[in-house]
C-alpha cells in the first residue's frame, strides 16, 4: 500500500494548466459559449425552446497547434444537427439532451459532445451543442505485443468522417502469424439522410509464408436501427460469409495438440478448413417509459462447416479425432428466434472509469434478456433444435461506487438426445471511489461449459488477462480469472492526452477439470489520446508468481488497446449465441 500512496502522490503533485483543470469537455463548453456570446441557463426546466445553436470544433483547442486541421475537414452542421433530440417550441427536457450527447459521442469522429442549456429572450431557453472533432483520417491500428512476439498487428487507412458527412470508407490489413488479410469497407448511417443506413465489408485473406490466397470474409447490413429511447421499430437485414483457413496458435507457433497412441509422441496441428455463410432478418419493437421493453423476433439460416486441412496429411483416425475433440461441430441450420429484453430507462455520465478525462455513459439498474431460438427442417437443412438462454446484468453507482453484476447462461436441447452447449458466465465488476488521487478497479470473471458441441479451447496469458505469464500458456474449456488494477489520476500531456500508472495483481486459470490458479503482478502505463481514439493504449509490466525462474524481461512486457476488463465473454451481453 505504500507504493500505491507514492505513485499517487506523485501524480496529485504534478502541476497542470487550468486548461488541464477544467478538463477537454467544460474548455470546450466555455469555447462555445464565447463564440455565441451566450450564458448558461441554470433553470431550464418547463421553458420553450427558442433556438438550436451549434458550435463544432476542430480536431485541436485554439491555443494548440493547427498542422492536422489544416489536413481535415469539419464535421458539417447536418451531421450534428439531425442528431439533436431538443427542438425549437418543445420544452426542455434534461433526459433528451443527456440522449443526444450518448448519440452524439457513438459517432467515432467526434471526440467530445455537450449539450448545454442556454439563455434566451421572453423566459425561454436555447439549446447550445458543442462538439469536437477527432482526426478521422487516420491510420488506425490495433496490435497484440508479448514479449517480442506480434501476435495480431491491424492497420486501417480509414476516413471516418467523408467529406464532413458522417460516411466511413476503409482499407484495411491485418497481419496474423499465419496470414495477411487486405479488404475495404464503407458505412453510411443516415442513407440519402433517412435514418436508414448501410455498411458492406470483404476481405481477402492470404498466407504470409506462400503468398497464395487461403479465403475471403465479408459481411453486408443494410437497415433501420433504433438509435433513440422513443423510438418504436427497429430494422435489419444481415448477410455475413467466411471462407478460409484457421490456425490456433499457442505462443509463435500452432498449437501441436497430443495425439492419443501408443508412445504418446505424435502431434495434430490445430489448424482446419472453415466455411461458414449466413443470412437473418431481424424486427424489434420497443415499448415502455421508465423501463424498456425490446421484443425482437428474427429468422435466418447459415452454413458451418469445418473440416481438417489436407495439409495436415492427418491419418483417417486422426483427422476423426481431431473433428470429434477439437473443431467446431459443422452444421447448416434454417431458425427463428424470440428475445426479450428489458431495461430501466437511467442512464449517468462518470468519467475517469476506463477512458480518463472523456465521459462514459452507462445505464444503471436492470438490464436483463431471456430468447429461445428454435431450428426446424427445410429444403436446404435437416437440423433439429432448440436453444434457449438469458442474461442479466444490475449496475448500482452510490458514493463515487460503481458496481455491476452480470450472468448469463444457455443451452441446447436436442430431439432424442443429450442437452448440449451448456454455458454459464458470470462477472462481478467494481470501480471504488477515488482515494490517493486514483481508484480501485476489481473484477472477477467466470465461464463454465458443459457438453460443448463446438469443442471451445480458452487460451489464458500474456496481455489476455494474465500478464506476467507467457502468450496463450494456459488452455482448458473453462476459466475463472480476477484482476486488481490501483488506477491513478491521469496527468495531462501534450496536446490534451492523458498518462496514467497502474500498479495491477492478476489470478486466475484456464481449466477442464480443476483450476490450478496461476497469479501475476506487475504495474502499467495508460495513454489516452481523446483526439484519436476513446480506448487507451496499455503497457503492463508483470512478472509470474508462481515461477520465479529467470525470464527476460522483455518477455514481460505487453501492449495492447483497451483495458484488461474490457476482455470479457460476449454472452455476458445477450441471451443467445450468435
Amino acid at each position: 500500500m505504500g507504493l500505491v500512496f507514492l505513485v499517487s502522490m506523485v501524480v496529485s503533485a504534478s502541476p497542470e494548466t487550468g486548461v488541464a483543470e477544467r478538463g477537454p469537455e467544460e474548455r470546450l463548453i466555455q469555447w462555445g459559449l464565447s463564440r455565441r456570446d451566450l450564458a448558461r441557463d441554470p433553470s431550464p426546466d418547463g421553458k420553450v425552446i427558442d433556438e438550436v445553436f451549434v458550435e463544432r470544433e476542430e480536431i485541436f483547442p485554439e491555443e494548440n497547434p493547427k498542422f492536422f486541421d489544416i489536413l481535415h475537414l469539419k464535421t458539417r452542421d447536418s451531421v450534428v444537427r439531425r442528431e439533436v433530440l431538443l427542438k425549437p417550441g418543445a420544452t426542455w427536457d434534461g433526459q433528451r439532451a443527456l440522449e443526444t450527447e450518448r448519440n452524439l459521442r457513438r459517432l467515432f469522429f467526434l471526440s467530445v459532445a455537450k449539450v448545454v442549456p442556454v439563455k434566451a429572450a421572453d423566459g425561454k431557453v436555447s439549446v447550445l451543442v458543442v462538439t469536437q472533432d477527432k482526426w478521422s483520417l487516420r491510420l488506425s491500428n490495433s496490435f497484440t505485443l508479448i514479449g517480442d512476439l506480434l501476435q495480431y498487428l491491424q492497420l486501417t487507412l480509414i476516413e471516418v468522417n467523408f467529406n464532413g458527412w458522417g460516411q466511413s470508407l476503409s482499407i484495411d490489413t491485418v497481419l496474423r502469424l499465419d496470414t495477411f488479410s487486405v479488404g475495404q469497407s464503407f458505412t453510411e448511417r443516415r442513407l440519402f439522410g433517412s435514418r436508414w443506413s448501410f455498411s458492406e465489408a470483404a476481405t481477402l485473406v492470404f498466407n504470409r509464408q506462400t503468398g497464395a490466397a487461403e479465403g475471403t470474409v465479408g459481411q453486408v447490413i443494410v437497415g433501420h436501427p433504433i438509435i433513440t429511447l422513443d423510438q418504436p421499430w427497429g430494422f435489419l437485414v444481415d448477410g455475413a460469409w467466411s471462407l478460409r483457413k484457421r490456425r490456433i496458435f499457442r505462443g509463435a507457433s500452432v498449437w501441436q495438440l497430443p495425439y492419443p497412441e501408443a508412445g504418446g509422441s505424435a502431434r495434430v496441428p490445430f489448424q482446419f478448413d472453415q466455411r461458414e455463410l449466413a443470412f437473418d432478418a431481424v424486427v424489434t419493437r420497443r415499448l415502455g417509459s421508465g423501463v424498456k421493453v425490446d421484443l425482437t423476433l428474427n429468422a435466418g439460416a447459415y452454413l458451418r462447416q469445418y473440416t481438417p486441412m489436407a495439409e495436415s496429411k492427418l491419418t483417417d483416425e486422426q483427422a476423426g479425432w481431431l473433428t470429434a475433440n477439437y473443431l467446431p461441430r459443422s452444421e447448416n441450420a434454417t431458425f427463428v428466434e424470440g428475445l426479450a429484453t428489458a431495461f430501466t430507462n437511467d442512464f449517468r455520465v462518470l468519467k475517469n472509469l476506463d477512458t480518463y478525462e472523456l465521459s462514459e455513459d452507462l445505464q444503471l439498474g436492470f438490464r436483463a434478456t431471456a430468447g429461445a431460438r428454435w431450428a426446424f427442417p427445410s429444403p436446404l437443412t435437416t437440423q433439429q433444435f432448440f436453444e434457449v438462454g438469458g442474461a442479466v446484468r444490475y449496475r448500482f453507482y452510490r458514493w463515487d461506487d460503481l458496481f455491476t453484476v452480470s450472468a448469463s447462461g444457455g443451452a441446447r436441447l436436442r430431439p432424442g438426445a443429450t442437452t448440449a452447449n451448456e454455458r454459464f458466465a458470470a462477472e462481478v465488476l467494481n470501480y471504488s471511489p477515488s482515494f490517493h488521487g486514483g481508484r480501485l478497479m476489481t473484477r472477477l470473471l467466470l465461464d463454465l461449459r458443459w457438453n460443448d458441441l463446438n469443442n471451445r479451447q480458452l487460451l489464458l496469458g500474456g496481455s489476455q488477462g494474465l500478464r506476467g505469464t507467457q502468450a496463450e500458456q494456459f488452455s482448458g474449456r473453462n476459466l475463472v480469472l480476477a484482476n486488481v488494477e490501483y488506477r491513478t489520476r491521469p496527468i495531462a500531456f501534450v496536446l490534451g492526452s492523458y498518462l496514467g500508472f497502474v500498479l495491477f495483481y492478476d489470478v486466475g486459470s484456464a481449466f477442464d477439470a480443476a483450476p490450478l490458479l496461476q497469479h501475476t503482478a506487475g504495474f502499467g502505463m495508460r495513454l489516452l489520446l481523446p483526439y484519436f481514439n476513446f480506448d487507451v493504449l496499455r503497457f503492463d509490466f508483470g512478472v509470474h508468481l508462481n515461477n520465479f525462474a529467470p525470464a527476460p524481461g522483455l518477455d514481460r512486457l505487453n501492449a495492447t488497446w483497451g483495458q484488461v476488463n474490457d476482455i470479457r465473454p460476449d454472452i455476458l451481453d445477450r441471451a443467445l449465441p450468435p
